[in-house]
């Protein structure tokens, strides 16, 4: 189930402020809207880029909210088999992100990616006075593929091609600026990391899409753009990042991370930061964030993280049949109204005890 608007704008908050912010913040419990006037207001402390963006540019703070309900909804995709999946608890995310421990890192870069990805998207859209499709004038033109009907075709850049750097620019500036106030310690550094390796999952991957022209169909014109990838890519991709992420310490210098452990290569810039081990997020509990698995449901039959004998954490599981309601019998009636009818199905669910 989705977090609501309230829940997905407090994780924005959490990411973006101290943590004497947040306390105040759900003290206050005030209901947040998405409203770029309303966020800026109500975050005083905000200073250095965040704050220039609140008074300079209100309209990128709105996309900046709209990036991080992206992000959440796709981190609880990607961890929906997970003991830990994701969970915007109020009382429970703070102390996850007060650790600097696998899935922070997941979470920042996939916030900082949905940050870029949500801007980018709103130049594309022309909702941005300050950004639109990307500038190809400096770019060589795309190198013709092999193919059937393609021989003398002629290839130049066109359409509305992302401006990704444009998206990439907005969420650094938005993201690493609580990060960057003079701090050369071991979360800072690590935060920007993540930031960056978000980012880079949107930038790294544009592909080419390109469309014929001429008459009959023929093919004496091709014109090209480039797109960002759909975003349930770049969770895929750093979910595949999270799985091997590095765990690291800092260095005598303050301003380097050293990777841990024997003959391990340094990280690279997409790759996910820690240095921390993980709770093992069986049983509830505050101090770490952890939610437990307790009633969660789980595959009898599988094998992976969502199997009941991982997800339960060995203490077994009950089969439980629950009665619910869908649509069915859906009949289509001119026009342009599709009715249903409502069905009972009997569905056998195993929950973990």
């Amino acid at each position: 189930m989705l977090p609501s608007s309230r829940t997905q704008l407090g994780l924005f908050f959490i990411l973006l402020c101290p943590a004497n912010i947040i306390g105040l913040w759900w003290a206050v419990g005030s209901p947040l809207v998405m409203d770029p006037n309303s966020i800026c207001r109500k975050t005083k402390r905000l200073a250095g880029k965040q704050a220039e963006l609140c008074q300079l540019e209100p309209e990128i703070v709105q996309e900046v909210a709209k990036g991080t309900k992206l992000g959440v909804r796709e981190c609880q995709y990607q961890f929906r088999f997970r003991r830990w999946n994701c969970t915007s608890h109020s009382k429970y995310f703070g102390k996850i992100l007060q650790q600097d421990i696998r899935e922070t890192a997941f979470v920042y870069a996939i916030t900082a990616a949905g940050v870029s990805h949500a801007i980018t998207q709103a130049c594309s859209m022309g909702e941005l006075l300050q950004c639109g499709c990307e500038l190809t004038r400096s770019r060589a033109p795309p190198s013709p593929t092999v193919g059937p009907g393609t021989e003398g075709t002629a290839w130049e850049w066109g359409g509305c091609g992302d401006d990704v750097q444009f998206g990439y620019e907005k969420s650094q500036q938005f993201m690493d600026a609580k990060s960057k106030k003079g701090k050369n310690d071991i979360r800072a550094l690590i935060d920007l990391h993540n930031n960056e390796a978000g980012r880079l999952a949107v930038r790294s991957y544009m592909r080419t899409e390109c469309k014929c022209h001429g008459l009959s169909g023929s093919c004496t014109l091709r014109t090209c753009w480039r797109k960002m990838p759909h975003f349930r890519e770049v969770g895929d991709r750093l979910l595949e990042r999270f799985n091997g992420a590095f765990k690291v310490m800092g260095g005598n210098d303050g301003k380097t991370l050293i990777p841990v452990g024997d003959n391990i290569k340094p990280p690279d810039k997409q790759d996910l930061i820690y240095s921390a081990d993980s709770p093992d997020f069986c049983s509830a509990n505050r101090k770490t964030g952890s939610l437990g698995t307790r009633g969660r449901i789980c595959n009898s039959t599988a094998m992976d993280t969502s199997g009941c004998d991982l997800l339960c954490c060995g203490r077994g599981h009950r089969d439980e049949t629950v009665v619910l309601e869908e649509n069915c019998l859906c009949r289509f009636h001119w026009c342009c109204v599709v009715q249903c009818r409502k069905c009972s199905v009997r569905q056998e669910l195993s929950l973990c005890v």
